[in-house]
């Protein structure tokens, strides 16, 4: 039977804390917010698998190490403003909710926007706005931001995230081609003086938008 405080907690235990995630507050949020109201009905049996689900749109919802690694790279603190780039179901804004003090993100499917808010909201995380739109272009009337994560891969680092990171800003990005990226962390270190980051392949579905992949890779 389906237990799903039980399978949170397996999931912290084995495969984060398991593995190299350390972060306490990360644990911390991970093992409160329910991944089982962020997917599709019929995944919900998996939601706590170690590995990615669809969640319509041709997106999927992150496999919650990679949602934990890419936060504790963050650095996350419970005064930082963050901007989260391609929202999807809202999973990943709620986990970053439990630990930053606000959390803007944006996702251009605006019907996964709609029930991205309508899971946050009926969970009670107020600190979440979602906006829908081009993230590569980042939320220039709500920067800076102390740390941006970026749930989708592009070709490169999208110049407009950077410039609104705030100084010591962290921004976390996969960048590649469409079939696998590395997982960068960006930090700025000055007005034009970034510091890069290598943590690791990861693979992400693509980053669309001005800054990203004009439209997408053909399969």
């Amino acid at each position: 039977m389906f237990d799903p405080a039980q399978e949170r907690e397996d999931m912290v235990r084995y495969q984060l804390a398991g593995r190299d995630i350390s972060d306490e507050r990360v644990l911390a949020a991970m093992r409160e917010v329910p991944r089982e109201r962020f997917v599709p009905t019929e995944y919900a049996g998996q939601a706590y698998d170690d590995g990615p689900l669809p969640i319509g749109n041709g997106q999927t919802i992150s496999q919650p190490y990679i949602v934990a690694l890419m936060i504790q790279a963050a650095a996350l603190q419970p005064e930082d403003r963050v901007l989260e780039v391609g929202a999807g179901s809202g999973y990943a804004a709620a986990v970053m909710s439990r630990i930053a003090r606000e959390v803007i993100a944006i996702e251009r499917h605006a019907g996964l926007a709609d029930e991205a808010r309508e899971q946050l909201a009926a969970l009670g995380y107020g600190n979440v706005e979602l906006i829908v739109g081009d993230g590569t272009r980042g939320c220039a009337d709500k920067a800076p931001f102390d740390a941006i994560i970026v749930s989708a891969g592009g070709p490169g680092v999208p110049h407009a995230l950077q410039q609104q990171l705030d100084l010591a800003g962290r921004l976390v990005i996969p960048v590649g081609d469409d079939r696998s990226q590395r997982l960068l962390k960006v930090t700025r270190t000055g007005a034009t003086h970034f510091e890069e980051e290598d943590l690791g392949e990861v693979v992400f579905v693509p980053l669309i938008g001005e800054e990203g992949w004009r439209e997408e890779p053909a399969d």
